[in-house]
């Protein structure tokens, strides 16, 4: 009995899969050559391809720069205090709205910088806040 469970286990695991995972990985490898990958250990591996996960917030808010604003501004003061009252997935969301992504890339949150701006609106009350991605800029009108 030993030796059949051994032998379907082996099969169901290993051999049933081996032709599809022998293309994927020479796909795989094409793409992502395993020399430039070893040189990383499997966490930081992980960090490089998905960013982190985990954030001390108040290091992003230490690395904003402001147009148009100054850091002790109302509005600048209003947002930080709603920001820091949104529980962890809103401010995950935030941070997908502001830069595409819910995560901080590898080299982490302390270099992570972004700007807060001014539209300066002709009436900021029908303005909504918007962001460029690309440059992580969040534009919030007063």
């Amino acid at each position: 009995r030993k030796e059949f469970v051994d032998l379907y286990v082996n099969y169901v695991f290993n051999e049933s899969i081996r032709k599809p995972f022998e293309d994927f990985m020479q796909g795989f490898s094409r793409g992502c050559p395993a020399r430039k990958w070893k040189m990383f250990h499997p966490t930081e591996l992980q960090i490089v391809l998905q960013g982190h996960a985990e954030f001390d917030w108040h290091l992003l808010e230490k690395n904003v720069t402001y147009s148009q604003y100054k850091k002790l501004d109302r509005t600048i003061r209003n947002f930080w205090t709603v920001f820091y009252r949104l529980p962890e997935e809103k401010k995950k969301m935030f941070l997908a709205f502001l830069s595409g992504s819910d995560r901080i890339p590898g080299y982490g949150l302390e270099y992570f910088t972004f700007c807060i701006a001014d539209p300066q609106a002709e009436n900021p009350d029908e303005v909504y806040p918007f962001a460029n991605t690309c440059s992580r800029i969040l534009f919030l009108p007063r």
